[in-house]
């Protein structure tokens, strides 16, 4: 293994209950004004907003409200929330929803405390956040594992670009599978099969042989595909979806990423087509991996077989690949472009823009050239 340190500073708190246990153990410490952040609503019908306003208000805290961020969070969505953060001096941020809301958050966070525009200071200057606002993550929907991190995936619309600033992470989340209870079958697979690629795409990354973080991300990975298939049968399997949640903060806590390198060339290679389509994230990860993995096959053959192997029960790296296509279909996720809800008619020539714009990967098995990620588009189609 590579030499490397680990540090995970978000405390979690699992299980049914756990927004109770943990606001009463955690708001003490923060300050009066706490920002309330959400997406479109969805915690209000389910009744997760009442919830955690009740706990806030008995906390003894002044509730700002910040609302409405969308799938694909922009650039523009954070400056409004930074601004909103100053205006009312808020102490604390909380973030409920899935990884949308809470990457809003955690540049939102890191903004609201740095006179600089975020995305020059890291892009142009080489700069990062040394500190930002407290915050505090809610898992509404799992499977970015955004909750984890400091990282966090933008859309800047103005430059035509997607792809990670990085921000303040969350000092502690709260996962509770009966959050997810609400959320539309679509969305809960997408999600897992962000969680599935996550991990893939550490696995996929160069490494020596005989790697420990290797060991786990086939573990989460199996067990991912186990319960995926889960909720195939029953979408209303809270254990399912209890270990489903889990595998998601797994495969983001940096555990997987000890000591190794990573590729992560699908996610750029999707980030850059949400950054000209708006397409969901998981479903289009759904669609592009298994076809770059087919390009990639030889460059890595031994570890195409132990993935095989190990997570599919499959005894060649073609027949695992073609398993991990064949889970996709069954678990009702798109396949080609064309199912992608997408703001614009997905062409070659729109294709042609993402492949000549997205971030190229250079830890892979093998670095990409932008003819290749073009025609790994065009299969897409």
């Amino acid at each position: 293994m590579n030499k490397f340190t680990y540090f995970c500073p978000t405390k979690v708190y699992f299980g049914q209950g756990a927004a109770a246990d943990a606001l009463k153990q955690e708001l003490p410490k923060v300050g009066k004004t706490v920002m309330l952040a959400f997406g479109g609503g969805s915690v209000k019908k389910n009744g997760i907003y009442d919830e955690l306003r009740t706990l806030l208000l008995e906390a003894g805290k002044e509730i700002v409200d910040f609302e409405g961020i969308m799938p694909n969070p922009t650039y523009a969505k954070v400056q409004e929330g930074a601004k909103l953060v100053r205006e009312r001096q808020v102490d604390f941020i909380l973030a409920a929803g899935g990884g949308s809301v809470i990457d809003c958050c955690k540049v939102i966070s890191a903004q609201a405390v740095i006179e600089e525009d975020m995305w020059s200071m890291e892009y142009e200057q080489g700069k990062f956040p040394a500190a930002g606002i407290p915050m505090g993550a809610v898992v509404t929907a799992s499977g970015t594992g955004a909750e984890m991190n400091s990282g966090a995936v933008i859309t800047y619309e103005e430059k035509l670009w997607k792809g990670p600033i990085v921000g303040t992470g969350a000092a502690f989340a709260i996962l509770d599978p009966m959050y997810t209870a609400a959320v539309p079958p679509m969305q809960v697979m997408s999600g897992a099969f962000d969680t599935m690629s996550h991990a893939m795409e550490t696995y996929f990354g160069r490494s020596d042989a005989d790697n420990v973080s290797d060991d786990v991300a086939l573990a989460i990975m199996r067990n991912t595909v186990i319960n995926m298939r889960r909720l195939t049968l029953d979408i209303n399997d809270m254990q399912a979806r209890s270990n489903l949640m889990w595998d998601s903060a797994m495969a983001e806590n940096g555990i997987l990423k000890a000591g190794r390198l990573t590729d992560f060339q699908a996610h750029q290679i999707e980030h850059q087509l949400g950054a000209y389509t708006d397409c969901n994230h998981g479903q289009g990860l759904a669609v592009i991996q298994p076809v770059y993995y087919q390009h990639i096959l030889e460059d890595a053959k031994e570890k195409f077989t132990r993935f095989a192997k190990e997570v599919f029960g499959q005894d060649t790296g073609e027949k695992g690949l073609k398993a991990l296509a064949e889970l996709i279909k069954e678990c009702g996720l798109p396949t080609k472009m064309e199912q992608l809800e997408s703001k614009v008619e997905i062409t070659p020539e729109v294709l042609r823009q993402v492949a000549d714009t997205c971030n190229i990967i250079k830890s892979g098995p093998r670095q990409l050239s932008r003819e290749e990620i073009y025609k790994i588009l065009c299969q897409c189609l």
